[in-house]
């Protein structure tokens, strides 16, 4: 899973060969034992659970880079890599 961010306890990663999301463009959050997906266009979680702190605190940083996921995930499904995103401060 390559890893795209990490802030305040919470990792942020990409793939896209799964076949749980059938290629819908989207990102993973993970803290404390919780993961969740999140989509990257209505920034809607898709599936999993998250603490409400950690929920809010990744919906902000998402709507900061939204812009960079979509870059991220196009390279990523070309490349298989991705490039790293600031995380929130």
């Amino acid at each position: 899973m390559p890893r795209v961010s990490a802030f305040h306890g919470i990792v942020i990663t990409m793939y896209f060969n799964e076949g749980l999301h059938l290629g819908r463009p989207h990102f993973h959050a993970e803290t404390a034992g919780c993961r969740a997906s999140f989509d990257i266009e209505s920034l809607e979680m898709i599936v999993g659970r998250l603490p409400r702190r950690a929920n809010k605190l990744v919906l902000r940083w998402a709507r900061l880079h939204q812009e960079e996921l979509r870059r991220n995930w196009d390279l990523l499904r070309s490349t298989g890599k991705v490039l790293p995103i600031a995380p929130l401060k």
